[in-house]
Protein backbone atom coordinates (compact mmCIF):
# COMPACT_ATOMS: atom_id res chain seq x y z
CA UNK A 1 0.00 0.00 0.00
CA UNK A 2 1.24 3.66 -0.68
CA UNK A 3 1.95 5.21 2.54
CA UNK A 4 -0.07 8.89 3.14
CA UNK A 5 1.86 9.89 5.79
CA UNK A 6 5.77 9.10 7.04
CA UNK A 7 5.23 6.53 9.30
CA UNK A 8 8.26 8.13 11.68
CA UNK A 9 7.58 11.65 11.51
CA UNK A 10 3.93 12.29 10.25
CA UNK A 11 4.84 14.28 7.47
CA UNK A 12 2.30 14.33 4.42
CA UNK A 13 4.74 12.33 1.72
CA UNK A 14 1.75 10.88 -0.45
CA UNK A 15 1.84 13.44 -3.10
CA UNK A 16 5.75 12.93 -3.99
CA UNK A 17 5.13 9.34 -4.79
CA UNK A 18 3.87 9.73 -8.55
CA UNK A 19 6.15 11.82 -9.41
CA UNK A 20 8.83 9.54 -7.40
CA UNK A 21 7.79 6.77 -8.91
CA UNK A 22 7.77 7.94 -12.81
CA UNK A 23 11.12 9.66 -12.54
CA UNK A 24 12.52 6.43 -10.85
CA UNK A 25 11.18 3.85 -13.76
CA UNK A 26 12.69 6.57 -16.27
CA UNK A 27 15.91 5.60 -15.03
CA UNK A 28 17.02 8.73 -12.49
CA UNK A 29 19.07 7.78 -9.37
CA UNK A 30 16.37 7.48 -6.52
CA UNK A 31 18.58 9.73 -4.40
CA UNK A 32 19.27 12.37 -6.53
CA UNK A 33 15.14 12.35 -7.72
CA UNK A 34 14.48 12.83 -3.69
CA UNK A 35 16.97 15.25 -3.52
CA UNK A 36 15.47 17.32 -6.22
CA UNK A 37 12.05 16.88 -4.61
CA UNK A 38 13.30 18.39 -1.21
CA UNK A 39 12.66 15.26 0.81
CA UNK A 40 15.83 15.68 3.33
CA UNK A 41 14.66 14.05 6.42
CA UNK A 42 16.34 10.36 6.10
CA UNK A 43 12.75 9.02 7.68
CA UNK A 44 10.74 9.97 4.33
CA UNK A 45 13.60 9.46 2.17
CA UNK A 46 13.58 5.28 3.81
CA UNK A 47 9.60 5.19 3.83
CA UNK A 48 9.44 6.83 -0.17
CA UNK A 49 12.20 3.98 -0.89
CA UNK A 50 11.02 0.87 0.68
CA UNK A 51 7.57 1.19 -0.42
CA UNK A 52 5.94 -1.40 -2.38
CA UNK A 53 2.68 -0.87 -4.20
CA UNK A 54 0.47 -4.16 -3.60
CA UNK A 55 -2.36 -2.43 -4.95
CA UNK A 56 -2.81 -4.32 -8.15
CA UNK A 57 -1.52 -7.82 -6.27
CA UNK A 58 -4.76 -7.53 -3.43
CA UNK A 59 -7.34 -6.04 -6.29
CA UNK A 60 -7.41 -8.99 -8.35
CA UNK A 61 -8.97 -10.82 -4.94
CA UNK A 62 -12.35 -8.23 -5.22
CA UNK A 63 -15.67 -9.57 -6.23
CA UNK A 64 -16.06 -6.15 -6.85
CA UNK A 65 -13.46 -4.15 -8.64
CA UNK A 66 -11.69 -7.22 -10.56
CA UNK A 67 -13.83 -8.48 -13.03
CA UNK A 68 -11.62 -9.40 -16.16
Amino acid sequence: MIPIRCYTCGRVIIHYYDEFQRRVRNGEDPGKVLDDLKIDRYCCRRTLLATVDTTKDIIKFSKHVYRW
